[in-house]
């Protein structure tokens, strides 16, 4: 009887021994395994209508997005973002362009950064390095305390801060930076 008791207790320690030499993982191994993320789904040729009571307000698209499960949960557009946005009447009223955008869920805005373009239906167009786009900052959604640079049919504005109706059709430079073409007949007599 000790024979089979000592057999059945080398048995066990031996297959022991090969069940904890077979599951071990280096540290490299998890740390890669981990890296091609985890809690974060990826998409890609990505289009995102957006209305409001029915009717189109916007259409964005990107050619990958990634939407991060984190404490705070995130979705992020990291090779570029196109984004039209539409009047009452269906018709686009601007456009945005930039080669990263990343919204913040919870809050409801969205940080542009590298290369961002606004152009409204006058082609009256906005450059900047930074912009955010908060939904519920009502006629001011765009808004930035970087510089930006203004063209317009006639003349090019730039300075340092600015907000903006969605449809920019009207914008504020905030601290404004160089010469304005102003006409005769605007100044009071």
């Amino acid at each position: 009887m000790k024979i089979v008791w000592y057999n059945k207790i080398g048995t066990a320690a031996l297959l022991g021994c090969i069940f904890l030499y077979s599951c071990e993982n280096k540290l490299e191994e998890v740390r890669q395994i981990n890296a091609k993320g985890i809690g974060r789904d990826e998409s890609k040729q990505v289009v995102i209508r957006y209305s409001v009571n029915g009717k189109k307000r916007s259409v964005l698209t990107g050619p990958l997005m990634y939407r991060v499960n984190d404490t705070v949960s995130y979705v992020e557009f990291p090779l570029k973002v196109h984004v039209d946005f539409f009047d009452a009447n269906d018709s686009i009223e601007s456009k945005l362009d930039a080669k990263y955008a990343k919204y913040n869920e919870g809050q409801s805005k969205v940080f542009l950064k590298d290369s961002v373009r606004v152009i409204n239906v006058l082609g009256d167009t906005l450059y900047c390095d930074e912009l955010y786009w908060d939904r519920n900052r009502t006629d001011a959604e765009f808004y930035t305390d970087k510089a930006v640079k203004i063209r317009t049919r006639t003349q090019t504005l730039n300075g340092t801060g600015m907000d903006a109706r969605q449809d920019f059709s009207t914008y504020h430079i905030i601290h404004p930076v160089g010469f304005l073409k102003v006409s005769n007949t605007d100044f009071p007599d």
